[in-house]
């Protein structure tokens, strides 16, 4: 008798899931970017809102609540309701990184959130100021392990992609150089264009603008791709480091325990929003990868979490950065 009161009220259970996620949206959603406005991943998730909003027939508001690397938006996320109508803007560094680089994480990765579909991904730049004298990964290696005392290199800061992507790429070649971390992406890619710092490791929605602009230098991908906008720019992989291969990623997320429905149903207007030839032109000119095939679904972002915290996040800690 009990066990048929429980599959009753699994059934009347998905029956309500399913009649809930038909009539889903019925009002207004709000997607958090977890960061400044004019960032890249404030573009690219503005870009994507307002596609998905299109598909879904409402209107979905951007909430830029930036602060602590993001974890400040985050966990706003966290403790919304389970209900699809917020939607948070997590990246490589609020899912990975930052397991590594706050002591008291206010929220877990994993277990907190769960993710809707990749919205980008941007391969990652060796780049280095113009009169450094290397121009592949081997001449970089061999003169920064001759001269890694007088190097430094600089970041957006603590966290960011450009600092999480160097750390990475200097303990692949056991290298120690000294990091000068910058409030903003700005300040640091100014500074490298000065040859105040030797290099940068940056995603190409920042970095590629500034190579095709002649002001500093593209020593390497830090991948097994070449980039369509600068092809001649070889790879890590093509220069002998196969293991270097360093893309950073955005993604859309909603509270855990929001109904697979519902979260399906915010998948298909993501995958409409990716298909939109406005949204792959915006996010192609600087450098932007859409997603497609397996990557369109959401255990694609779970797998890649995984990946992080199993590879990455032990790199990070090992320098002993935090931000708590």
């Amino acid at each position: 008798m009990k066990s048929r009161l429980l599959a009753a009220a699994f059934i009347v259970g998905l029956n309500i899931s399913a009649a809930t996620a038909q009539v889903f949206p019925d009002r207004q959603l709000t997607l958090i970017v977890p960061f400044p406005a004019g960032g890249p991943s404030d573009a690219l998730g503005r870009s994507v809102a307002q596609a998905m909003a299109a598909h879904l027939k409402q209107s979905i508001v951007v909430e830029n609540i930036g602060g602590a690397s993001g974890t400040i938006g985050l966990t706003k996320l966290m403790k919304a309701p389970a209900d699809g109508y917020t939607l948070g803007f997590g990246t490589i560094g609020t899912h990975v990184a930052n397991v590594a680089l706050f002591k008291k994480l206010p929220y877990d990765p994993v277990a907190d959130f769960e993710p809707v579909g990749l919205a980008g991904m941007a391969s990652t730049l060796l780049v280095a100021r113009k009169d450094l004298p290397a121009s592949s990964l081997q001449e970089f290696v061999a003169y920064a392990r001759a001269n890694r005392e007088k190097l430094t290199y600089g970041s957006a800061g603590v966290g960011s992609i450009s600092h999480y992507a160097c750390v990475v790429l200097l303990s692949s070649l056991k290298l120690n150089i000294t990091h000068v971390p910058y409030r903003g992406v700005a300040p640091a890619m100014n500074d490298l264009m000065g040859g105040h710092v030797d290099f940068m490791c940056d995603q190409t929605t920042t970095a590629l603008p500034q190579v095709l602009g002649g002001t500093i230098k593209a020593i390497a991908v830090l991948g097994d791709q070449t980039l369509p906008q600068a092809p001649q720019v070889a790879t890590a992989a093509a220069a002998g480091y196969p293991d270097v291969n360093l893309r950073s990623w955005n993604a859309i997320f909603v509270r855990k325990g929001t109904s697979a429905p519902i979260v399906q149903k915010l998948n298909e207007a993501l995958r409409a929003a990716i298909a939109d030839p406005d949204v792959a032109r915006q996010m192609t000119a600087v450098g932007v990868e859409l997603p497609q095939g397996a990557n369109l679904e959401p255990g694609a972002v779970t797998a890649l979490i995984a990946r992080g915290l199993q590879q990455d996040v032990p790199v990070l800690r090992a320098k002993g950065e935090y931000l708590d």
